[in-house]
């Protein structure tokens, strides 16, 4: 098994959710997050004043999947969170060594 772990604009999120569903993952999480990567924040312009934005708003996606669904993951969020533009975010896998579903026990990908 697999986390997949894909920091997105906010926007872009009923874009790459819908596109999720339609190779029929039903299972993700949802956080709202702020960061920085390269491009260290932006510079922003209010009545006059320049201030700068540190961690910009950002959403973090997270779902487990099996290790055969991986590629295909990673297309999709990345065709549905594409704008071209600095920050259009990251992808992240990483291992996951067991899964327990807490209500009925299950455990790896039967939990899942």
């Amino acid at each position: 098994m697999k986390k997949i772990e894909a920091i997105i604009k906010p926007f872009k999120l009923d874009d790459v959710k819908d596109a999720l569903h339609e190779v029929d993952i039903q299972g993700m999480t949802i956080t709202e997050v702020k960061g920085f990567g390269r491009q260290k924040g932006q510079t922003e312009l209010y009545k006059g004043a320049e201030y700068v934005i540190d961690f910009l708003p950002k959403i973090k996606i997270e779902l487990v999947v099996r290790e055969d669904q991986v590629e295909q993951i990673i297309n999709v969020i990345q065709q549905a969170a594409f704008t071209g533009k600095i920050g259009d975010g990251k992808i992240f896998v990483l291992s996951v060594e067991d899964v327990l579903r807490i209500r009925t026990k299950e455990r790896g990908l039967d939990a899942v």
